[in-house]
């Protein structure tokens, strides 16, 4: 019989003592279990220490789930301890991304009975970590515009603050390289960049949609985006998952993304962090493990660009992105996906 250790985050959206005590007792029936509550997030390295040879069972948010798995990796037990999920925060992204149950009952099901299932991550060049996802730019502006909203719209909240930042934000700066590759120069401002792991944020929001928690790639998402009007649609069809078919998005996968230019703010797993001038995520893959009762979506694909409009031989480009190129819909021009909307074409 495993060994559990039921960690309550008292301060999560979700939780009420008839869930929890529902939830213990089904991982009571097939896992002797022991129940830690803890206060604030700052209490899980003490809880862990507390009880070193249980696997924890956390009940709460994405954000908890957060601060537990960086508590594993600084004590080296990424690797060593399966994590489980019973998902009653307010957002659930990962939840989501991951086929989690987010009913607590069948959530601590699989937290009991589910097979170890290895998952990537993405650390920082400061060691910080994230298992779902990090964004800049508007999607920032967003989680700051949906913040009071959030008691009353709850996981809609995100939806609202992104139409209200895709209106008001006009954009940075920003340098951004993906596995050495230049994705923005810089010269062009970019509305957002978001980093997936996991698919969704801001509670279903899905910024990567085509992301897989557990095959070695995050999903890299430009956007161009800012002229008022293209604020406005990126900031409805970001709800739908539909942006990424935009003309100046530029969606991208890799292994190493670097940002430099002007100090911003991040949103790292939903926890402000910065402001940064220059900022490195590198994915480690297969680094931690979370039970589950079916296999993470994973994919052997390589790195995309856009698929192309017309088939044909790529050509080099007067940029220097020889075969990374898109035929145009209307004639034979080849725009370089690599360079923003007006870039080079031949």
């Amino acid at each position: 019989m495993r060994r559990l250790l039921a960690i309550v985050n008292a301060s999560a959206g979700g939780v009420g003592d008839e869930v929890v005590s529902e939830v213990l007792a089904v991982l009571g029936e097939h896992a002797d279990t022991v129940r830690v509550g803890i206060d604030d997030p700052a209490d899980l390295p003490r809880a862990l220490a507390e009880h070193p040879k249980r696997d924890p069972v956390v009940l709460g948010g994405d954000g908890t789930l957060h601060r537990l798995v960086e508590a594993l990796a600084e004590r080296g037990e990424l690797g060593v301890r399966t994590v489980g999920l019973v998902p009653l925060g307010t957002g659930n992204d990962l939840a989501r991304g991951l086929g989690v149950p987010l009913d607590p009952v069948e959530a601590a099901r699989a937290a009991a009975l589910g097979e170890p299932r290895s998952l990537d991550l993405l650390r920082d060049d400061d060691g910080g970590i994230v298992v779902n996802a990090v964004h800049l730019g508007v999607g920032v502006e967003a989680a700051r515009a949906a913040k009071p909203l959030k008691p009353v719209l709850r996981r809609f909240a995100y939806a609202v603050g992104s139409v209200v930042a895709g209106v008001r934000t006009q954009g940075l700066p920003l340098r951004v390289e993906v596995d050495d590759r230049i994705v923005a120069d810089g010269r062009h401002r970019v509305l957002m960049l978001g980093i997936g792991n996991g698919r969704s944020i801001g509670g279903g929001t899905p910024l990567t949609p085509g992301a897989r928690p557990a095959d070695g790639l995050a999903d890299v998402v430009v956007s161009f985006a800012t002229s008022p009007l293209q604020r406005l649609l990126y900031g409805v069809l970001l709800r739908f998952g539909r942006h990424t078919g935009r003309p100046e998005v530029v969606t991208v996968r890799g292994t190493r993304i670097r940002i430099t230019g002007p100090p911003v703010h991040v949103n790292a797993d939903g926890e402000l962090t910065g402001p940064f001038a220059g900022r490195t995520w590198t994915v480690e893959a297969g680094a931690w493990q979370l039970a589950l009762t079916r296999p993470p979506l994973t994919a052997a694909r390589a790195v995309r660009t856009r698929a192309p409009a017309r088939a044909g031989p790529a050509r080099p480009l007067g940029c220097g992105h020889a075969g990374a190129c898109r035929a145009g819909r209307r004639s034979e021009r080849r725009r370089c996906a690599w360079c923003p909307p007006g870039g080079t074409r031949i």
